[in-house]
């Protein structure tokens, strides 16, 4: 797949402010502080990173705009005001190590604004076709560093302008904070708070749940998680990300590119009729397991197995069922494995229809028992990393291109962050809102080539 003509060989981005954005002050002073534990379900992620989506709007004066975007964002921080606080240690209670903490006047949530020197990227930005990675990096917000007692920051934005064509809003969320679910939450409220004006409305999404108390953990899995995490990673805080140095040495050795590829209803159907029982879900994550296997980007060379893992939602699988609006991680792992020769062998679709069963039958082990096995679920993905797996992030259901700010839907959503997993495709509904599937990819230029050719062929 060649790339099209007259694209830009970087954006050129530029910080023209950083604001620190707080929930409004409460009319109660016992409110100023707060503190919620972590859960078993949040303490598998605090080792890892943020979930980084970007949403690209057009629009004529987006300059206009920013002011709404930071009241607003003030006003979803209001109902969402762990978001602006911190992770940090808690020595002096062992039996919960990690806490939420936010304190009105000292946390705050990092807004960026910037803007393009070149407007006419955005035409660019928002296609379909592989893009430099390299291109899209500098509109991601990034959270601060971790500080001397511990404690790193949940989340981060930016606004970046296009003066004339549009913006892009960029949203960072730690995940130990919590999952995609509750991040979508977050980022529906403060676009309905943009789009109506306040955050009284009956339009506005239901709050968030914040009660910690409704997950139940009676074999003390967050300690023995935690337990399990500390023999593999140093005492807290987590390591703080590579430095800037590294990470540029990394992408000269392989330069990558992003692109999106839109799996129609149609062939979904034709999936599905090749699958009994397979779900939009399990049609596109079949169907992207097999391509990345044939373009090497997943996978381990004459491996007989081949790995795939996914997260699965746990708040209406438990008993009792965790409330929709439940703000935290309520995800568990979800493995799958597949002969390769029979991944590979025949035509894609043979391939894609063994990949569909044996995600099928994973997830019907998995419903079985939502948390058997859950002691053992850290040392079983560490004995799959090695194999390579595919992993999914996102889902159609979180409705991403729904989100409407008061200036329509918008025009490209991107999951940046499945850059840092490889092997990891990012699903979305279909932007044209017919039943699809979008799936996001980020591959070397010579993977994607081949992952496009794989991809176009059902």
């Amino acid at each position: 797949m060649a790339p099209p003509p007259c694209q830009p060989e970087q954006a050129r981005v530029r910080v023209i402010d950083r604001i620190r954005v707080s929930p409004p002050p409460s009319e109660h002073e016992h409110e100023h502080e707060h503190e919620l534990p972590l859960t078993f379900f949040d303490v598998a992620w605090l080792f890892t990173g943020p979930v980084e989506r970007l949403f690209f709007f057009r629009h004529p004066d987006p300059d206009s705009t920013l002011p709404l975007l930071r009241s607003s964002l003030s006003l979803a921080l209001r109902r969402f005001y762990p978001l602006a606080g911190t992770i940090r240690p808690s020595p002096a209670t062992p039996h919960a190590p990690f806490l939420y903490s936010y304190s009105h006047g000292a946390d705050a949530l990092n807004f960026v604004v910037a803007q393009s020197d070149r407007p006419d990227d955005l035409d660019h930005l928002v296609a379909r076709d592989p893009r430099d990675l390299a291109w899209i990096r500098p509109l991601v917000p990034q959270l601060p560093p971790p500080g001397d007692d511990g404690a790193f920051a949940l989340a981060a934005v930016q606004a970046t302008v296009f003066p004339g064509r549009g913006l892009c809003l960029g949203v960072s969320v730690h995940h130990a904070a919590c999952d995609d679910a509750s991040a979508m939450h977050f980022v529906r409220t403060w676009a309905a708070a943009c789009r109506l004006g306040d955050d009284s409305q009956a339009a506005m999404p239901p709050p968030p749940v914040l009660d910690r108390s409704l997950v139940a953990d009676p074999d003390d899995l967050r300690g023995k998680t935690l337990a399990g995490m500390m023999c593999l990673a140093p005492p807290p805080p987590p390591p703080p990300p590579p430095q800037e140095e590294e990470e540029e040495e990394e992408r000269e050795r392989a330069p990558l590119v992003m692109a999106s590829f839109l799996l129609t209803r149609d062939q979904i159907g034709r999936i599905k009729d090749a699958s009994a029982k397979a779900s939009s879900f399990v049609a596109a994550s079949a169907l992207a397991w097999v391509c990345l296997l044939k373009s090497g980007s997943v996978g381990v060379a004459a491996a007989e197995r081949s790995h795939m893992l996914f997260s699965a939602e746990c708040r209406w699988r438990l008993t009792p069922p965790l409330p929709a609006e439940y703000l935290g991680n309520c995800l568990r792992p979800c493995f799958v494995e597949a002969a390769t020769a029979d991944l590979l062998s025949g035509e894609t679709a043979d391939g894609v229809a063994a990949a569909a069963a044996a995600i099928g039958r994973a997830i019907r082990e998995m419903e079985r028992g939502v948390l058997e096995g859950a002691e053992g679920w850290l040392g079983r993905v560490l004995s799959v990393l090695p194999e390579r797996p595919m992993s999914v992030g996102g889902s159609p259901r979180h409705g991403v291109y729904d989100t409407d700010f008061g200036w329509g839907r918008p025009a490209r959503v991107e999951m940046v962050s499945v850059e840092k997993t490889p092997g990891t495709v990012a699903l979305a509904e279909s932007p044209e809102g017919d039943g699809g599937i979008e799936v996001g990819v980020v591959l070397p230029r010579d993977a994607m080539d081949a992952f496009a050719a794989c991809f176009g062929s059902i």
